[in-house]
């Protein structure tokens, strides 16, 4: 299936019924000349933007000729794919069964628990819970739900920046010059790729201790990394998704990247300032604004997508209060 605007807004009218409309809202920073427009899709069911790529592949025309498997559905995640597919299955009633390493937060392994899923904690990175749930679809034949490299899954991502557009256009705040959004795997800015094209300013933003497409761009070619730092546990891809790494290189202009601190502090604004609960993977787009990694010209219109806000209160509160 191919990755296109138009597979976009066919999946964006299936999911529509099924998922948030997330806000967005118009913020100024002081000494930054800029405007910046945040897509809080942090507030999306489950608490990120992965739930329209699950919801996409589960409703989509390709999937529904197949009947779903006895031993439903099956994912390896981070935390945050694994909360959504169980969301995502528990809505359509269908078993799930949820692969996620042992540096995933408590936090989404309870959110994943919550929604009827059974889990499995094993492996010290994403990798090593993929590898299991490959195994297990191997001995069971359970329909595979991959977190970022399924044309279906990069499609339903796609789904926000359709869905952010058509805000911008709606409040008439303006159109924005340019999209920042942070990268794991690729599967949300391969989406966004294949949605904006060159029609904006597309920045991948990554911390530094999970610089998978910065390095993959520098290279010309997919390279593993070994994914550490405080956003390890949702963007801690070891290679970029195969699929999203060519619409990358033809539309993503560049990849901004940003320390811990940086993190910490991007979410420690989005607390102070606009009462907003953001894990540190969801504030790492934001945090490229905030630290000067990427430096919008003047009067550049900035959209900024805040990606995700599972996190557990103790380590939010040590982020906030640092």
């Amino acid at each position: 299936m191919k990755i296109t605007k138009h597979a976009i807004a066919e999946a964006f009218e299936q999911i529509t019924p099924f998922i948030r409309r997330t806000p967005v809202i118009d913020i100024e920073i002081d000494g930054l000349d800029a405007p910046i427009v945040l897509k809080l899709e942090q507030l999306q069911h489950s608490g990120s933007f992965k739930v329209r790529g699950a919801f996409a592949s589960l409703l989509g025309v390709d999937v529904a000729r197949a009947k779903v498997p006895s031993a439903g559905v099956a994912a390896a995640s981070g935390g945050n794919h694994g909360a959504a597919v169980a969301y995502v299955a528990g809505v359509l009633n269908i078993p799930a069964k949820i692969f996620v390493p042992q540096i995933s937060a408590p936090a989404k392994i309870a959110k994943i628990k919550s929604y009827g899923a059974d889990v499995v904690v094993d492996g010290e990175n994403y990798g090593a819970a993929l590898a299991n749930c490959d195994a297990y679809i191997e001995q069971t034949g359970a329909m595979s739900l991959h977190a970022y490299d399924a044309p279906r899954t990069i499609i339903g991502q796609g789904t926000l920046a359709a869905e952010f557009e058509t805000q911008v256009l709606a409040h008439k705040l303006g159109s924005v010059d340019s999209v920042l959004m942070a990268v794991g795997g690729g599967g949300l800015i391969g989406g966004a790729a294949a949605w904006y094209q060159s029609a904006v300013n597309l920045v991948g933003v990554e911390s530094q201790g999970c610089p998978t497409l910065h390095n993959a761009l520098e290279a010309g070619e997919r390279v593993r990394i070994t994914p550490s730092g405080l956003a390890a546990d949702s963007l801690g891809a070891s290679v970029i998704g195969e699929l999203s790494f060519p619409l990358a290189q033809e539309y993503v202009s560049s990849v901004k990247l940003v320390s811990d601190d940086d993190i910490a502090r991007a979410q420690k604004y989005l607390w102070e300032h606009l009462r907003l609960v953001s894990e540190p993977g969801g504030a790492t787009a934001f945090a490229a604004v905030l630290s000067g990694a990427y430096q919008p010209q003047a009067d550049e219109r900035v959209g900024v997508v805040v990606c995700g806000s599972n996190t557990d209160l103790g380590s939010f509160g040590e982020s906030i209060d640092g």
